[in-house]
């Protein structure tokens, strides 16, 4: 059962992520900004009970018969009146606690949320009424006595409440409008930041398989690696793909002619009237078939070589002086074609950077071709040495040697040129691709002493890091 990689908006986050925060603090805010209106409307309100209460304090006074009494001022009551219907509750005692005027059950309160001058102001709740409640404690006096006494002054809390709402209406709606601004804000910039990751969308979804060009558009620093490993990413596919279609169309092109010689001979054998034409014939299929496999191996090599450069191969290493002793040993007990004298040169071990199986190819290809094309009776030398921390490989030979043209020629990719009409035109060129492989460069030379060819490559030596 398949599953697919769950996927999610880049915009929603972006969006949530910031405005989440700002939708956070819209409502602190609101519950700031209504703290805030209570706290003005208790003090808009209280001042008026306060007022109120100093305008009734003002008309207690003593009587003839050394009473405390009271004319309560209408306009003292009027001032707490408002459209909200708030009822007004006043209780007036002596010093004693004796019972002058007003309300007999409004309870004086014992704690109290602020005081300002003699005034006290507090919470309270008389007949399942909320109230705000004011105690002004003076004293009344007259020209025989001082009488002290307690003034309480309450009124229902709906108009501070509906002051504090209207307050914290209009901070929502202020606030409401601002989030709502920055959200229209926020939403048009997340969309604009985005525009070039559907830029670069577009630009990789118009491309084909045929077209692997690099995106060059214009982009923010934050994508900027994405579009550079991307691009990196289109360049090696690129260079695979180039490297399949020439590995294809190489091996086609190369195998047509052994494959035209085998259906010919095999046909020729089909048709002989004698035992020697038809064992002629076999032995031309039988020469065919081996070029057929030498040229399967190297073009193996070559699709190797051309997907290790794109893989970046690890750091290996290989001793290559056990391998040139090694190769030189293989040919000469495998050489039948005709006598040469092959020897190697040089030091015991020698360690490079690179694979053993590569360079066992790539010095196989140059003693073959040194055997092949450098005449009869031929001398190779195979020499490894160490020159100014490094390796130096020759391959030397006292054959026919090459043209200057012919050194150029040969070390493209099948191009055998006028130098032999049965060569593959791979030997050099893999011998060159495997030493760029691993660092080194490889040049054809004459010898120095007589004629011949010398080939010389040179490589890094390994270092443990």
């Amino acid at each position: 059962m398949s599953s697919q990689t769950k996927t999610y908006s880049l915009r929603q986050r972006l969006l949530v992520w910031l405005l989440l925060p700002l939708l956070i603090i819209g409502i602190i805010s609101l519950i700031d900004a209504y703290n805030s209106a209570r706290l003005t409307a208790d003090e808009i309100s209280d001042r008026v009970l306060a007022g109120s209460a100093l305008a009734i304090a003002e008309r207690i006074f003593v009587n003839d018969d050394g009473d405390l009494d009271v004319d309560i001022p209408y306009v003292a009551l009027e001032m707490l009146t408002s459209a909200e219907d708030d009822r007004v509750f006043y209780k007036i005692e002596g010093e004693a606690g004796d019972f002058i005027t007003g309300y007999r059950n409004l309870n004086l309160p014992q704690s109290v949320d602020r005081s300002e001058n003699n005034l006290k102001f507090s919470d309270a709740e008389f007949r399942n009424f909320p109230i705000r409640i004011a105690v002004l404690e003076g004293a009344a006096s007259s020209s025989q006595s001082s009488l002290g006494y307690r003034l309480a002054i309450a009124e229902t809390t709906n108009a501070r409440n509906k002051m504090a709402q209207d307050i914290l209406i209009r901070s929502a709606f202020r606030q409401g409008f601002l989030i709502l601004t920055a959200a229209i804000a926020v939403w048009f910039a997340v969309t604009r930041a985005l525009r070039p990751l559907y830029t670069v969308r577009d630009a990789i979804g118009r491309r084909s398989s045929d077209d692997l060009r690099p995106i060059l558009h214009a982009v923010p620093n934050e994508i900027k690696g994405l579009v550079t490993t991307t691009n990196d990413l289109l360049s090696r596919i690129g260079a695979s793909i180039s490297a399949m279609r020439n590995f294809t169309s190489n091996a086609s092109h190369q195998l047509r002619t052994p494959l035209a010689v085998m259906r010919t001979q095999a046909e020729i054998a089909r048709r002989a009237k004698s035992d020697a034409d038809r064992t002629s014939a076999l032995n031309q299929v039988d020469d065919a078939i081996k070029d057929s496999e030498k040229m399967i191996s190297r073009l193996m090599v070559l699709a190797r070589i051309d997907s290790g450069a794109l893989e970046n191969l690890p750091d290996l290493n290989c001793d290559i002086a056990e391998t040139c002793r090694m190769v030189c040993a293989d040919m000469i007990s495998n050489q039948n074609l005709r006598k040469i004298d092959l020897g190697y040169e040089g030091m015991d071990h020698l360690l490079i950077k690179g694979d053993p199986v590569l360079y066992r190819e790539m010095l196989r290809n140059l003693v073959e071709n040194a055997v092949k094309y450098g005449g009869e009776d031929i001398h190779i030398t195979v020499r490894c040495r160490n020159v100014e921390d490094a390796c130096q490989l020759d391959i030397e030979d006292d054959g026919i040697g090459m043209t200057a043209q012919q050194k150029v020629d040969l070390m493209e990719r099948f191009s055998s040129g006028e130098y032999s009409k049965n060569g593959s035109g791979l030997g050099l060129p893999i011998a060159r691709d495997i030493a760029h492989l691993f660092g080194g460069v490889m040049s054809l030379n004459d010898r120095d002493v007589g004629s011949g060819l010398k080939v010389s490559l040179k490589f890094p030596l390994f270092t443990d890091a």
